[in-house]
């Protein structure tokens, strides 16, 4: 068990001996690798999720991170790339003939069904891509951050979190005009379309619900900093676990191994 305090003062109790999430593709990784210490870290727009996990990595995290994967997948003459122009056309496409990422998303935010379409044709490559880097990781000794934006969101949509076998899970936190307000100033979103963007994503409560750890991102860059040592202080309590997670014993092999 795990013992913080929450942001408000109040002591927390978590336990870190997560049952097995998610599930590894057939084509990922089965080879047994080490236990590892693998902290999902989740927060909605606006939240700062990146300056939490910029500032662990500067103190001896490992970042798998699931946006700048994603930006790798649909870089021009990958096969993410190429499926998604195949859907959606040359709209898509900017005039340096990268992917249009404003027009991806003036397509898909507001349209299930286009959501689900660009959902299917990332999401698998996706998983298999962070499979093969956190097992690459799995021999280290450091703590491995998993950067997942939507943890809750997919939990929600079809009851499975989708952690990939996390020990625990890092939430940064903060009030909604707070992101907001960020997002206007930093970003450049009008104030309308700031709020529809944390509208349209899983509700504060349901992602402080997953937390083992909260990291209250609410107040200046110098309380941040403090957080950030907090909850480095915190991660050194974690317990290494098994991953993958799934399946927990190793495949019987019909046929002699190729590798």
């Amino acid at each position: 068990m795990v013992v913080g305090d929450d942001t408000r003062g109040r002591a927390v109790i978590r336990s870190h001996h997560r049952q097995p999430l998610g599930e590894i593709e057939p084509n990922g990784p089965s080879r047994y690798v080490p236990p590892m210490r693998l902290i999902g870290l989740t927060g909605g727009i606006g939240s700062g999720k990146s300056s939490v996990s910029s500032r662990l990595e500067e103190r001896g995290a490992a970042l798998v991170d699931a946006d700048a994967i994603v930006r790798e997948l649909q870089a021009p003459g990958q096969p993410v790339f190429d499926a998604m122009v195949d859907r959606w056309g040359e709209r898509i496409v900017a005039d340096d003939g990268s992917l249009d990422r404003a027009a991806v998303a003036g397509i898909v935010f507001s349209d299930k069904d286009e959501l689900k379409a660009i959902e299917s044709i990332v999401h698998p490559v996706l998983r298999r891509e962070m499979d093969k880097r956190i097992g690459e990781l799995a021999t280290t000794d450091q703590v491995v951050i998993l950067d997942i934006p939507l943890l809750a969101e997919s939990r929600a949509k079809d009851g499975a979190l989708d952690a990939r076998g996390t020990s625990a899970i890092i939430v940064v936190d903060c009030p909604i005009d707070t992101a907001v307000a960020r997002l206007v100033e930093h970003r450049g979103f009008d104030e309308a379309d700031a709020r529809a963007r944390v509208a349209a994503q899983a509700t504060r409560e349901d992602r402080l619900s997953l937390a083992d750890f909260i990291v209250d991102n609410s107040g200046a860059v110098d309380a941040l900093d403090a957080e950030i040592d907090r909850c480095w202080t915190w991660l050194a309590s974690i317990d290494a676990t098994t991953w993958p997670p799934v399946p927990t014993d190793p495949p019987v092999e019909t046929e002699p191994s190729a590798d």
